[in-house]
């Protein structure tokens, strides 16, 4: 499985979105490998225009969904604390889903930059597309 983190549904949402990030998440989804989790559906649906709430929150319903437990917020300030040694300052939610991708063995897709500089740090694994946007099974 791949947690999609919310600045891959934002941009393959966007009507003029980067095209790598659309076929790369179609390529997750059709091979339903996408996974969602409680703090990309609310960044995703909190910040949508009213028109779109609906239907995008009837999409999320048909992705698998993984639940956080209370072991997973300390697992997240432990990743923080180490992220925050090495001089990097990054958003909350990024390190969550970061986090989360780690303590369930998943990788994370993302645009977001910050994934990048925690992956030597925390251990995290990014998902890269395939050609063509295709799922990519291999780490």
């Amino acid at each position: 499985m791949v947690l999609v983190d919310s600045s891959v549904w934002i941009e393959a949402a966007r009507r003029n979105g980067d095209l790598a990030y659309k076929v790369g998440l179609e390529g997750l989804l059709e091979f339903a490998e996408a996974l969602l989790c409680g703090p990309v559906r609310l960044e995703v649906l909190g910040g949508a225009r009213a028109q779109d709430r609906k239907r995008l929150s009837n999409y999320f319903d048909c992705v698998p969904y993984k639940a956080l437990d209370d072991s997973a917020w300390n697992h997240t300030l432990d990743c923080a604390w180490r992220v925050r040694d090495q001089g990097h300052t990054v958003p909350w939610n990024d390190i969550l889903i970061a986090s989360l991708s780690v303590k369930w063995d998943c990788r994370v897709y993302a645009k977001d930059a910050h994934f990048d500089a925690m992956s030597s740090i925390l251990g995290l694994r990014l998902y890269r597309p395939g050609y063509g946007g295709s799922y990519n099974a291999r780490d």
